[in-house]
C-alpha cells in the first residue's frame, strides 16, 4: 500500500487539471490539421505511448482479468468510442472559436453525473443537489431562448464524458489499461481512415520534416500523462476534493478563449455562466456539508 500524502495529491492533482486546462494551447497549435485527422493521430500515439508506459509500469494480471471477463472488451469499445466523440468535439471547438462553449460544456459535466446517477444508478438526490440541478438547467435553457438552439458543444461535451466516466465503473479495469485498451481498439479505425485518406496533411512525407509533426507526434504523451496523474492524485486525496479541482481545467479554458484567443463572452452567455456556476457553488457545498458529517 502508498501511503497517503495529501500535499503530492494536490500537486499531482493540480497537474492534471492544468495540463488539460491548457490543452487549448497544444490544439490551436496544430490548428492547420483537420479535428478528424487530429483525433486519429490522438488515438494512435496514445496507444503507442501507453503500450510503452504498460510494459515500463506493471499491472499485474489486468490482462488475464480481461482475458476472462470478455464482457469488458464489449464496455471499453463503447467507453472508447464515447471518449473518441468527446476529443473530436473539443479539438473542432478550440479550433473553430468555440472554446467558451467547450469551457460551458465541463462545467456542466459534473452536474450530468449528478443527473445520471439519480437515472440510471438509482440514486437519490438531496435538496441541495436538485437545487444546484435545477440552476444549471436554468442557465442551459436561457442559452437556448436567446440564442435560439441548443449550446451543442456543450451539451455534447458534458454528456459524452458523463457517459464515458458511467460505462468505465461498469469495466473495473485501472486507467492505464482501460486507455491501452480503448485506443487500440480504435486503431483500426484510425488506420482505415489514414488508408481511405491519402491526401490527408499528414500522409503528405513533407508534413513529417515541419515542427507540426511533432507536435501532432506529442499527441501520445499529452494525452496520456495528465491521466496518470490524475490517477496517482486520487490514491492521495478524497474524491471531493478531486472535484473541487475538477473546475480548474474549464476555467483556464474560459481564460484562454477570451483573454488570449478573443472570443466573446456576450451577456446571454455569461448569464447562463453564472446560473451554472451558482449551481457548481450549491452542489459544492452539499459535498462539503456531507464530507464534514461523514468524518
Amino acid at each position: 500500500m502508498h501511503a497517503v500524502n495529501p500535499r503530492r495529491g494536490y500537486i499531482l492533482g493540480l497537474t492534471a487539471y492544468i495540463t488539460w486546462g491548457l490543452f487549448p494551447l497544444y490544439f490551436k497549435a496544430i490548428a492547420t490539421v483537420p479535428s478528424v485527422e487530429i483525433i486519429v493521430h490522438r488515438v494512435l500515439w496514445s496507444a503507442v505511448c501507453g503500450s510503452l508506459l504498460l510494459v515500463l509500469w506493471k499491472h499485474p494480471g489486468w490482462w488475464r482479468e480481461l482475458r476472462d471477463n470478455p464482457r469488458r472488451f464489449a464496455v471499453l469499445t463503447l467507453s472508447g468510442s464515447l471518449i473518441a466523440v468527446n476529443w473530436l468535439t473539443y479539438v473542432w471547438a478550440v479550433n473553430n472559436g468555440r472554446m467558451v462553449e467547450a469551457s460551458l460544456g465541463y462545467y456542466i459535466n459534473p452536474l450530468v453525473n449528478v443527473l445520471l446517477g439519480m437515472l440510471l444508478l438509482g440514486e437519490r438526490l438531496r435538496p441541495l443537489q436538485w437545487l444546484a440541478v435545477g440552476l444549471a438547467a436554468v442557465g442551459v435553457a436561457q442559452q437556448v431562448w436567446h440564442v435560439g438552439s441548443l449550446p451543442w458543444v456543450s451539451l455534447v461535451l458534458a454528456v459524452s464524458f458523463a457517459f464515458y466516466g458511467l460505462i468505465r465503473k461498469q469495466a473495473p479495469v485501472a486507467a492505464l489499461p482501460g486507455l491501452v485498451v480503448e485506443t487500440w481498439l480504435l486503431v483500426p479505425l484510425a488506420i482505415g481512415w489514414m488508408l481511405l485518406n491519402p491526401s490527408a496533411v499528414s500522409a503528405q512525407s513533407s508534413f513529417w520534416t515541419t515542427s507540426e509533426a511533432w507536435w501532432l507526434a506529442a499527441a501520445g504523451p499529452i494525452t496520456v500523462m495528465p491521466l496518470i496523474c490524475f490517477n496517482a492524485a486520487a490514491r492521495h486525496l478524497p474524491y471531493t476534493t478531486l472535484g473541487f479541482l475538477q473546475y480548474v481545467a474549464p476555467t483556464l479554458v474560459l481564460a484562454l478563449a477570451v483573454l488570449v484567443f478573443g472570443e466573446q463572452l456576450s451577456s446571454t452567455t455569461l448569464l447562463a455562466f453564472a446560473f451554472i456556476w451558482t449551481g457548481l457553488a450549491v452542489y459544492s457545498v452539499d459535498i462539503w456539508l456531507r464530507s464534514r458529517r461523514n468524518s
